[in-house]
């Protein structure tokens, strides 16, 4: 043999060589592509999951503040304002810790008692019913437009940990 035909055996070898490496190196190549990109996909689906609950979150704290709103522009809110809060809020027990649901039930308290006083109250024009105590109906109506007046910064504080985007400082 030749000293060219020689070389050539050799670099035929040597190819071949790198060809069975290549082929064993495949499969473990796709393996580990394969496990990236599930891992990438899961990630993916965790983020928008938080950001799914992260959306259902934000409305409910966004009807608390409607509600609260509606208190302050019109110093009381209707039964049906009321009972449209509680539907749009009815998921919080699945979103949230336990003090959240309670504490929705408890402006809805505080705003149905509000409505009632309101519907109670008679001015000096109006015929007052038998029976009708006009210092107990506005200090029923006072205690609860005050204590629902003054909810935004306690609903801000109770919704925070649940709001929160990113890693806390």
């Amino acid at each position: 043999m030749t000293r060219r035909s020689n070389r050539s055996v050799r670099f035929a070898m040597d190819v071949s060589q790198v060809i069975d490496v290549a082929k064993a190196l495949l499969t473990p190549a796709i393996a580990v592509v394969t496990a990236y990109i599930a891992w990438q996909q899961w990630r993916t689906n965790r983020q928008k999951l938080a950001l799914d609950l992260y959306d259902r979150r934000v409305s409910v704290y966004e009807q608390v503040k409607k509600i609260l709103s509606i208190v302050m522009r019109e110093a009381h809110a209707t039964y049906d304002e009321l009972l449209a809060f509680r539907s749009a809020t009815s998921q919080a027990d699945f979103l949230f810790g336990p003090e959240i649901p309670k504490y929705l039930d408890d402006i809805y308290q505080h705003g149905v008692k509000l409505e009632y006083w309101h519907k109670q109250y008679r001015d000096f024009t109006q015929e007052k019913p038998p029976g009708y105590d006009h210092d107990k109906v506005v200090e029923g109506d006072d205690a609860e437009l005050e204590w629902l007046s003054a909810q935004f910064e306690p609903a801000l504080e109770k919704f925070k940990e649940y709001l929160h985007v990113g890693k806390r400082t």
